[in-house]
């Protein structure tokens, strides 16, 4: 646990404490370092893909073939007969970096200071800052202002002069807008505890323990009256501290196989969406495949429609701002070919748990850095993610923040410099409006990266828990007889503390903190005074009283929202397309201001 204690004091930037940990705790942290940098291991073998290739829209072949491949160092798959071949290679090299934050500080009569919007930290992360630095961890957007106050709150503000990001030290509590509308907030608390709040979404508790002189932690979700555990691995990586999706039991290595390698027959399935809101509203980005070779397919499908119905969610409960439909064309956003890679990544994980599942019955640990992004970054292939929530991210090319929401891909190419603790990926299909745009190039925190493969990895266990509960019926094949054993429940689960028995009272006691917390810290930015730093460094002169907001006929949506801000809610009608916003209405028509009520 000294690695966590360590990266959480220096969130906190907590100098005494620092230097108390290090002197108390070298005799420990030399003991278990070996475990905390992710260990350098022999270059991973090719996958030999099994001949499956993704189905045709409408075709009813399903005939084998060569599918594309994005190149994933995993190692051979699963076989139906329950051996059990090598998965997925750790090759997480990469130093622990201290990441520092530039700021330039600003005397004022008031005693308070502002520095400039920066930081290499991502969203959650627990970077290594310089006492009085941004307590931010995000990077800041081109244009945008942050004000840290005597007390130690940090306050961000985008261009347009909405609030951002709030930072309040003394409640160890962040908040964070999205540009979609919605809004999350996380607390630390003194036990090491954590909680999540996010409006219209789940939340948790995550408390941590130690197995075996490891970091793992167990999150208490809650959502809808629901209450349910996940469990995570955490380790140090590139400065950073991940926590990586670890399955709370696994499968028999012929259920695995069952799933990866392709069925006899190639099946029908029917998903029973049809009169469902949140299929309908997304038809224009998403469709099913009409037969399915193997279980890597039908997982494809329900990880994506997961995702969607998850936004769709959100959008109603929380009043974030959906994309905007683009007029029927009758050619999904999301191509085949962006399918067939997620399928491909689909597989990857599905041979990276078989691989854990034996070394859990063995009684051997798995490495995080395997399991997590740090293999992903360092093994010379690119990657695909699906985004399982709201992230605002950085234009690699312009610097202006956009949005990711849930069930648009993204792939990585190129791996990031040996320092970076976030990584350029390029954006595979969006649902449009203030989402990135497809094909732009956008920068991800490692942290933001990490929670997409949790999602992934999330979702494809819980597809594989209704495969199993389903095979046979509904035009499933059956498994074979060695495939139907019970799962095993993993060894780090069973030593995990108890669930917590309040986890929904507790979100949401946080999230009315959080209101609390932003009103106090933007109301002693305000009183501090002092001038704005922007994003690049440079002191900014006093704002001149801004003029009211304006719209004018023939603005773009980009122009109109640069003004007023993200609109309350969105009515797409094809070509026609309605912004509200208090006391105003705004009708765009083929993309252009046609009228404003």
């Amino acid at each position: 646990m000294m690695m966590q204690f360590l990266y959480r004091t220096m969130r906190n930037g907590s100098a005494v404490l620092i230097l108390t940990a290090l002197l108390g705790g070298a005799c420990v942290a030399r003991a278990v370092a070996a475990d905390k940098k992710p260990a350098a291991a022999p270059a991973p073998k090719a996958q030999a893909k099994p001949a499956t290739s993704a189905p045709k829209t409408g075709g009813t072949s399903g005939g084998a073939g060569h599918g594309t491949s994005t190149g994933a160092s995993t190692s051979h798959g699963p076989t139906t007969g329950g051996s059990t071949s090598h998965g997925p290679t750790a090759n997480g090299t990469g130093a622990h970096t201290t990441t520092t934050t530039t700021s330039s500080h600003t005397a004022t009569t008031t005693n308070a200071h502002t520095t400039a919007a920066g930081g290499a930290g991502g969203a959650g992360a627990h970077p290594v800052t310089a006492t009085g630095h941004s307590a931010i961890k995000t990077p800041a957007p081109r244009g945008s202002n942050e004000h840290v106050t005597k007390s130690g709150a940090a306050v961000r503000t985008r261009p347009n002069g909405r609030v951002s990001d709030v930072h309040d030290a003394r409640r160890g509590m962040d908040v964070h807008h999205g540009l979609a509308g919605g809004r999350r907030v996380s607390v630390e608390r003194a036990d090491h505890s954590r909680v999540y709040a996010e409006r219209g979404r789940r939340g948790y508790v995550e408390r941590p323990y130690s197995y075996r002189g490891h970091d793992f932690a167990r999150r208490s979700y809650y959502y809808h009256g629901r209450a349910y555990d996940r469990y995570y691995r955490g380790y140090g990586y590139r400065g950073v501290y991940l926590n990586v999706y670890a399955p709370g039991y696994y499968y028999a290595p012929a259920f695995y196989g069952w799933a990866y390698n392709p069925w006899a027959v190639p099946i029908a399935y029917g998903w029973g969406w049809g009169g469902n809101p949140w299929y309908g509203y997304y038809g224009y980005y998403f469709a099913p495949y009409p037969v399915y070779p193997s279980a890597a397919f039908w997982l494809t499908d329900y990880l994506i429609s997961q995702s969607l119905q998850a936004a769709y969610a959100a959008h109603q409960e929380a009043g974030e701002v959906a994309g905007n439909p683009p007029p029927a064309s009758g050619s999904p956003a999301m191509t085949p070919e962006v399918k067939q890679m997620i399928a491909d990544e689909v597989k990857n994980q599905l041979a990276l748990e078989n691989q854990e599942a034996a070394q859990n019955a063995q009684n051997q640990d798995a490495d995080p850095g395997s399991s997590g992004v740090a293999r992903l970054l360092s093994d010379g292939h690119p990657h695909v993610f699906v985004a399982g929530g709201g992230v605002d991210v950085v234009d690699a090319s312009s610097g202006q923040e956009c949005a990711i929401s849930d069930g648009d891909a993204l792939q990585l190419t190129t791996a990031p410099a040996a320092d970076a603790t976030s990584a350029n990926l390029q954006v595979l299909s969006s649902k449009g409006g203030q989402e990135c745009p497809k094909s732009s190039m956008v920068t991800v925190q490692l942290t933001d990266l990490q929670e997409m493969q949790n999602h992934m990895r999330e979702n494809i266990d819980q597809g594989l828990q209704d495969l199993q509960a389903k095979q046979g019926s509904g035009g499933l094949p059956p498994v074979p007889p060695s495939a139907k054993s019970d799962p095993a429940p993993a060894q780090y689960a069973a030593v995990a503390p108890p669930a917590d028995p309040n986890v929904g009272s507790e979100i949401a006691q946080v999230d009315q903190q959080g209101e609390q917390a932003e009103k106090d810290a933007t109301a002693d930015a305000g009183q501090s005074g002092g001038a704005p730093v922007s994003s690049d460094g440079a002191v900014a002169p006093a704002a001149p009283a801004a003029a009211p907001a304006s719209v004018e006929l023939g603005q773009t949506t980009d122009q109109v929202q640069a003004s007023m801000g993200a609109p309350t809610r969105v009515a797409n009608l094809g070509p026609k397309v309605i912004y509200y916003y208090s006391g105003m209405k705004v009708t765009f028509k083929n993309g252009k201001v046609s009228d404003v009520q």
